[in-house]
């Protein structure tokens, strides 16, 4: 899941990198900001894993956002001035787009983008990642590679695990989202997140829309249409990414 924050100090810039990011499944736009300060605290209260950056803006300038930060997110700089573009590469920036960007432009450097996280999760699966979950009782910590889906029910959220038993915990699917900041969960609508490395398969359904074939999780997973459709594509772009 690509967790995006847009940084320019220009309301209809942001706004047309809003309109061509809507249609981008995988992509969730967490914040916007119009200087360094705002997108430091933006940073640290939304954990965006993207930040889409201009980098003259008003009063500060996009690159202090490397000084600020030992390990900042990965950064595409957006700007209409070209003689950055060396600077840009310089200082570990992932793309450089100028404006006006169109379309085509934008799905390359997001296909960069995910390339790069999927690597970096690579790079880190000798130290899993992992999720403490209060159950009645106890907690438990899970690996977050074991988790198959999250479901929400109101103030509760079902956790589908890889073969394991379903968990049950008083914790929104908001804020468990903030936590799985790795590119393989996808949130297909407001109540699911699945991990697309256990997807083996969708089952049209009508009744429910369709059912999601889990691995190594005996029922199956009830989504909608609207669901499925995101879900369907969003695997299709990673089918794709497949060397």
């Amino acid at each position: 899941m690509l967790r995006v924050l847009i940084v320019d100090d220009e309301r209809l810039a942001r706004a047309a990198l809003k309109r061509l990011l809507f249609p981008e499944s995988d992509a969730e736009i967490v914040g916007e900001a119009e200087n360094i300060k705002d997108t430091l605290e933006q940073i640290k209260e939304k954990k965006p894993n993207l930040v889409f950056m201009d980098i003259e803006l008003r009063n500060s300038n996009g690159f202090d956002i490397f000084d600020k930060l030992e390990n900042p997110p990965v950064v595409v700089f957006v700007t209409a001035y070209a003689e950055h573009a060396v600077k840009a590469f310089s200082v570990n920036a992932t793309d450089y787009l100028l404006k006006p960007v169109s379309q085509a432009r934008l799905r390359e450097t997001l296909d960069r983008v995910r390339q790069k996280l999927s690597e970096s999760v690579k790079k880190d699966s000798n130290n899993t990642t992992t999720l403490e979950l209060k159950i009645p009782g106890r907690s438990v910590v899970i690996p977050t590679n074991e988790i198959a889906a999250l479901k929400a029910d109101g103030d509760f959220t079902h956790v589908i695990l890889v073969n394991q038993p379903e968990l049950m915990i008083c914790r929104t699917l908001l804020s468990l989202e903030k936590s799985l900041l790795q590119p393989y969960f996808l949130r297909i609508g407001r109540s699911v997140i699945v991990n697309t490395n256990h997807v083996r398969g969708i089952i049209a359904d009508k009744k429910s829309g369709a059912l999601v074939k889990l691995d190594k999780v005996e029922e199956h997973l009830k989504i909608g249409p609207t669901s499925a459709s995101r879900l369907r594509k969003a695997l299709a772009i990673k089918v794709n990414q497949r060397p």
